[in-house]
Order: C-alpha cells, then sequence, then structure tokens
C-alpha cells in the first residue's frame, strides 16, 4: 500500500511540472507597495540560443490598486550590459466597472500574466537580464504586491 500511495504521488508531481519554463521569480514589495525607484532586476540563463522564447512579467496585485492600468518600463540585456529591447508597455489590471482582471489567489489578491516578447531569438547562449520599472505618475503604487517575469519556450 505504501508503495502504490508513493508511485501515485510521483506521478502527481510529474505531472504538475512545467516543462517550457526557463525561470520564473518574483521580487516582493513591502507594505504592499511599488515605489517607483524600487526597480525589479532578474538574472536568467538562456542554455540553448537556437530556440524561440516567450517573456512575459506578472503582476500581483491586491484590490487596493487605486486605478485601472499599469505602465511598466521593461529592458532586456545580455551579459555585457547591451540593451536588447526596451519598451513601455501599459496593460489593464481592472476592467472599467472595477471588477479585477488576473486569476484569483488568496482574499482579494490576484495574478496578472502579460506578453512582452513572443517567439523572441536570443542570439547567443548565457546570462540576460530583465529590469522592470514602474512608470505611473505615482512614486508609490498601492497595491502591488510583487512583480515577476517568466521566461518560456515558444511551442
Amino acid at each position: 500500500m505504501k508503495y502504490l500511495f508513493f508511485v501515485f504521488f510521483c506521478f502527481l508531481l510529474l505531472a504538475g511540472c512545467d516543462s517550457k519554463r526557463v525561470f520564473e521569480d518574483y521580487s516582493k514589495f513591502k507594505n504592499r507597495a511599488w515605489l517607483v525607484n524600487d526597480p525589479a532586476v532578474f538574472q536568467f540563463e538562456i542554455k540553448d540560443a537556437s530556440k524561440k522564447y516567450n517573456l512575459y512579467y506578472n503582476v500581483r496585485n491586491s484590490l487596493e490598486y487605486p486605478w485601472q492600468r499599469i505602465f511598466i518600463q521593461y529592458q532586456l540585456a545580455d551579459s555585457s550590459g547591451t540593451f536588447l529591447s526596451t519598451k513601455l508597455v501599459s496593460n489593464y489590471l481592472f476592467e472599467k466597472s472595477g471588477k479585477p482582471l488576473g486569476r484569483s489567489g488568496l482574499g482579494d489578491v490576484y495574478d496578472n500574466q502579460f506578453l512582452l516578447l513572443e517567439n523572441y531569438s536570443f542570439s547567443n547562449a548565457g546570462l540576460y537580464r530583465m529590469e522592470l520599472e514602474q512608470l505611473n505618475r505615482q512614486d508609490t503604487l498601492a497595491g502591488i504586491l510583487a512583480v515577476g517575469i517568466r521566461v518560456e519556450t515558444a511551442q
């Protein structure tokens, strides 16, 4: 019986694996707020430059967030510091009615994922750096608990 339980448990673990994910991480903010002078910086490794990748940014927000949209500037750089891509993006966290978008987590927390780069080709294998900076017109974005990035192989 113990053996059967162990096999079942291992099957569940393997079934839950995310085979496309190359990197995913979050930067959490104190006091449930993102300060303008506190960019989120992530470093990840690309091992196979022959593949194409999708890059996303993730936002974990609460109902405290006072606006409908969020403005983020991202910068992708290689290990030498050369910028490969930089852009200001805007995405909706709430509908006009005030209903939150994204997947609901615990209580008033919602997770959103937005595509930044689709079928992106890295020129070389190696270390890369992604920086996310909030560019709303407020120094402090209340209700932003964390931001993150996800890098996955494109299908």
